[in-house]
């Protein structure tokens, strides 16, 4: 069962604690770590765009000119796609770009990115960062003392913690989550992953 030091607020280490295997030993499948990315980004999409058919767009109910006999091509409605103003041929319309992908696919790549941050000395469990009031400074301190201040910082809190929201928010790069609300791409943006001891074992009970 892979180990890690346990930090105080402070920054000091105060022992050692273990980590689930299931979670933080997992096999590392780059492969299925793409997919799920690309998966969760597609997501995003909202597919809200629309452009209006020519049986869509107001006028053109009357024939621009004769059917025979000016020498022209024959046309039905100035509201067809060769005029301005007509509709627009095989535009888009609102679709989902959500894809389906097995839990089993999601829970390995959750599991392998995990394991990627613990190789490459991302992760640092906390005991607990208990902050008294939302205070923005308090948490660049804590921060601080962790020797994470600089780049995007992922914390893990076992529940909704809104003091530790609040103390975040005006922190761009700084985002809180919950612990089984974990996600692939939050995890791979993140320079470091700030877990809070609590978090641990409700991660092992909803993912391992």
């Amino acid at each position: 069962m892979p180990k890690t030091t346990l930090y105080a607020r402070t920054g000091e280490a105060i022992g050692e604690v273990e980590l689930p295997e299931e979670l933080f030993s997992a096999p590392v499948n780059v492969a299925v770590l793409h997919q799920v990315v690309t998966a969760q980004l597609a997501g995003r999409h909202l597919g809200t765009h629309d452009t209006k058919k020519r049986g869509e767009v107001s006028g053109g109910g009357k024939k621009p000119y004769r059917q025979k006999g000016t020498g022209r091509a024959r046309q039905g409605s100035t509201r067809s796609p060769q005029y301005t103003g007509g509709g627009v041929v095989f535009g888009p319309h609102p679709r989902s770009y959500a894809q389906r992908l097995p839990r089993q696919m999601k829970r390995l790549a959750l599991c392998g990115a995990l394991t990627a941050k613990l190789d490459d000395d991302a992760i640092r469990i906390v005991d607990g960062i208990g902050l008294e009031g939302p205070r923005t400074r308090d948490l660049v301190e804590v921060l601080a003392a962790l020797g994470r201040a600089d780049g995007r910082v992922l914390i893990v809190a076992p529940g909704t913690d809104e003091t530790l929201i609040l103390s975040a928010r005006n922190l761009p790069r700084v985002e809180v989550i919950r612990a089984d609300s974990l996600n692939v791409v939050a995890l791979l943006n993140a320079d470091t992953v700030l877990i809070e001891q609590p978090a641990l074992s409700r991660m092992e009970e909803v993912y391992a």
